[in-house]
């Protein structure tokens, strides 16, 4: 599809406004949740909503919403302004992006229907270890009850936070939505190698995720012979490879194992391991496969733990099963692509998403975007505008049509 100068220069303008807020030394952006970086994309956000003309409001969990109606049955199309660590600009801001193409779509036809653009605190789980807490919060989504001992990356409680803000940790739950539509990056390579500009997701993979501890020995590592050795890296070595194996097995059925953290005490050049922390991050759209790796996991975390004598402690973070989106509302944005010439394939996102805690509430969809050789979480994600656009019609052309 072709998009006009004015939408291109509209969106590119958009993204130059969030471009440099949390940027770093090496090119990436961080913008962790409920920090004062997150904050700043939020006014950001804001100030570009006022300066259309459009209402703003926030919630008790400290949401931002730009509306061009007040009206208690509305469209709500949202996604996140955080980041990782030395993340890219794409990843959520894309989304929000998209939301406000739509508003300025449906001002410039005239087309009288209540649209609000969310932008959800806290999706990414970089700073509490824990994902889409805004979203979860207003939506009450059970997993994300009693979250107050959460702790930040600088050492503050998020209850802490919370109460330092003025904000409520058991919000009253959103009300009114008619939709919630989503935009987002693809965060792989699916769309790109086929050549194909817009994704429809079915599902969202259900993530389980571990923190495993192992206590061994520190000892001096030139005076302790090898055979006395209690090593917890070595151990934890051995788990490492047993996950992406169980992870290799179970791939079939569209489930992925990984450890995405490691922390290695004393971490000394002189001396023997004594202690390790592993993240562990298992997600797939199989309930059966999600199991029989978790089971897997930890039966093997055991057996290694026992015969090195290492003492293994298991903290289970979250569980959430996988998630169907709407198959109604599936079926109409795909119409609305196959109507806008702009090609389509159903999909599965194995990346959670604020949409996530939405399912339950409402109807819920989401549409991806191909990014450049699927890169996410990283300084090179990159999007382009002229994609950003095609989501954010398809979202139109749907929202349009059903209120001809």
């Amino acid at each position: 599809m072709v998009h006009s100068r004015k939408d291109l220069q509209y969106c590119e303008e958009l993204f130059r406004r969030f471009y440099s807020i949390g940027s770093t030394t090496d090119g990436g952006v961080t913008r962790l949740g409920y920090s004062p970086v997150e904050d700043m994309m939020h006014e950001e956000f804001i100030k570009s909503g006022r300066e259309m003309g459009y209402t703003d409001i926030a919630d008790e969990a400290g949401n931002t919403y730009v509306c061009n109606s007040m009206d208690d049955n509305y469209y709500l199309i949202g996604s996140h302004l955080d980041s990782v660590v030395e993340g890219g600009r794409y990843d959520g801001v894309a989304g929000v992006i998209a939301g406000m193409m739509v508003l300025r779509w449906a001002k410039e036809d005239n087309l009288q229907v209540p649209v609000r653009v969310g932008a959800f605190r806290c999706e990414e789980s970089s700073n509490f270890g824990c994902c889409t807490i805004g979203s979860g919060l207003i939506t009450k989504e059970v997993y994300k009850q009693d979250i107050e001992g959460l702790m930040s990356k600088d050492g503050q409680l998020l209850g802490e936070i919370f109460e330092e803000r003025g904000l409520n940790i058991r919000p009253k739950k959103i009300e009114g939505v008619r939709q919630y539509l989503e935009l987002h990056i693809e965060q792989g390579k699916v769309l790109e190698e086929c050549h194909t500009k817009i994704g429809i997701v079915s599902t969202i993979a259900g993530p389980v995720r571990y923190n495993l501890y192992f206590h061994g020995m520190a000892e001096h590592s030139g005076a302790t012979p090898m055979m006395m050795r209690k090593d917890a890296l070595c151990a934890a070595s051995e788990v490492i490879l047993e996950i992406e194996r169980i992870g290799q097995r179970e791939s079939m059925y569209q489930s992925v194992a990984t450890v995405g953290v490691l922390y290695n005490k004393p971490n000394a050049m002189n001396v023997i391991p004594g202690s390790v922390q592993l993240g562990i991050d298992i997600r797939g759209i199989d309930t059966a496969s999600l199991g029989r790796i978790e089971s897997g996991v930890l039966d093997a975390a055991r057996n290694i733990c026992e015969k090195r004598e290492i003492q293994l402690i298991e903290e289970k973070l979250s569980s959430i099963p996988p998630i169907e989106m709407t198959k109604d509302l599936e079926m109409k944005l795909e119409k609305a692509a196959r109507e806008l010439n702009i090609s389509n394939r159903i999909m599965v996102s194995g990346a959670g998403h604020d949409a996530m805690s939405f399912a339950a509430i409402c109807d819920t969809a989401m549409i991806f975007i191909p990014c450049d050789k699927g890169i996410s979480h990283n300084k090179m994600e990159f999007a382009t505008i002229d994609d950003i656009c095609n989501g954010a019609r398809v979202i139109y052309e749907h929202i349009r049509r059903e209120n001809q």
